[in-house]
């Protein structure tokens, strides 16, 4: 594996020094060797490879892609695919057993929990060590010093072991770090998972500034946030990229596998789709089909667009095609990047009386709510139809684009992803005694 130098000063660096693509990974493979018995391990080294005590664990096969420079990439895939293993390799934490990486910048990394912190030093001796690994002076690291303790605000344990740290004040005092190093690209495993709301939040307003100014590569099992945050997205599946592309694409693709789908597909990247019903995307294991799906005002009417406030019905029509012991049928409603903004389910609202359907029979959902305000654009309404609990079910076909609807501009829109009816907004001036 090949890797180029990071550089070991921040003061002067320009446009020219920092190359137009921030990460290259090449045909890139990790393999480990599994004994089933300690002493094979013994063995192994001592008949010096004429017999083979090991079998052979593929965390990475032949993973090849390039991040250009302010490229914001999400990593998904299910525990055990190679996820962290990559992102480890990219950091140089990790040797390849073949292929290539090449990483332009100074690359500055948050991977497992308290990783690169020694946990008899202090957090402000830990602030040091890091910045030193990633090329900083002391001097740098001293005026940078207060932002860094201000930003992780774990008080006087800054000065204490790390050791006496809960995995919160590890994540804090880590991030922190790498927001204060300049680094030209960050590379996030899950850790903003074991912060409290309000740091999170922060983490998220600072990461919102960095993704206009650098790269990040970062894995979660948010795929709201992939969604959201993302240029691209990249699926891993049992070692093997199988998906590279736009975000919503890539999550609907990796959710049809996490419902019940088989395996995922041998795909490489940029391949086309698997073919969809209908012209719409759409998977399940086919016991049942969404016939009609249809936003009803008050009339009963289709409705195509909406202001906000409205008293609306969503009808989902389906056809079963064999018994269903505990049909539920549901909705989500999803923004132009994919973003999920609400979602019902009729599981929930069950109250008594026999769930069974027999094959060949009609199951007709509705559900009536008041549209909330929404930024004026368009809207795309999935359905579902699944056999079992809310918890554990089988999804026999759930369409990502069953419906498409127009929100028009309202004239008390506020901004933000959804507005809701307000009864009552009341506005108090005392004046001066």
């Amino acid at each position: 594996m090949s890797s180029s130098a990071l550089p070991t000063t921040t003061a002067d660096r320009d446009e020219a020094s920092v190359p137009s693509v921030a990460i290259s990974v090449s045909r890139l493979s990790k393999a480990y060797h599994i004994y089933s018995r300690p002493q094979h391990r013994l063995w192994q080294a001592v008949l010096r490879g004429r017999r083979q005590f090991y079998r052979e664990f593929h965390a990475l096969q032949d993973v090849s892609f390039d991040v250009p420079r302010g490229q914001v990439i999400g990593v998904i895939g299910r525990n055990g695919s190679g996820k962290s293993t990559l992102l480890q390799i990219i950091c140089g934490t990790l040797t390849a057993t073949s292929g290539a990486v090449q990483t332009g910048g100074r690359v500055a990394a948050l991977l497992e929990l308290g990783a690169g912190f020694n946990a008899e030093f202090t957090g402000r001796e830990n602030v040091y060590v890091n910045g030193a690994i990633l090329g900083l002076t002391r001097r740098e690291m001293t005026e940078r010093m207060p932002q860094i303790v201000a930003f992780a605000d774990i008080g006087e344990f800054i000065d204490q072991p790390i050791k006496t740290y809960s995995s919160g004040m590890v994540v804090r005092l880590a991030f922190s770090v790498i927001a204060h190093v300049d680094a030209d690209v960050l590379i996030i495993d899950e850790a903003l998972a074991v912060g409290d709301a309000f740091f999170v939040q922060k983490c998220m307003r600072f990461l919102r500034d960095f993704m206009a100014r650098g790269t990040v590569l970062f894995v979660s099992h948010d795929s709201g946030a992939v969604i959201n945050l993302c240029h691209r997205a990249i699926w891993l599946h049992e070692g093997r990229l199988v998906a590279d592309g736009a975000p919503a694409e890539v999550v609907d693709l990796y959710l049809a596998s996490l419902a019940g789908e088989s395996p995922a597909p041998a795909r490489q990247a940029g391949a086309a789709a698997p073919p969809i019903d209908d012209d719409r995307r759409a998977f399940g294991r086919g016991g049942a089909r969404i016939t009609d799906v249809a936003l009803l005002g008050a009339d009963e009417q289709p409705l195509r667009a909406f202001a906000g406030g409205e008293l609306v019905t969503l009808r989902i029509r389906c056809q079963t095609r064999e018994r269903l012991d505990s049909p539920i049928v549901g909705f989500i409603l999803k923004d132009r990047l994919g973003q999920v903004l609400f979602s019902e389910n009729t599981f929930v609202h069950w109250t008594s009386g026999d769930r069974t359907c027999a094959p060949d029979s009609r199951v007709e959902a509705r559900f009536e709510f008041v549209m909330p305000s929404l930024a004026a654009g368009d809207y795309v309404i999935g359905a579902a139809i699944a056999d079992g609990t809310q918890l554990s079910h089988v999804q026999h076909h759930w369409i990502h684009d069953a419906l498409a609807v127009t929100a028009v501009p309202a004239r008390d829109w506020t901004g933000g992803l959804l507005g809701v009816p307000m009864r009552g907004v009341s506005l108090v001036i005392q004046p001066p005694a």
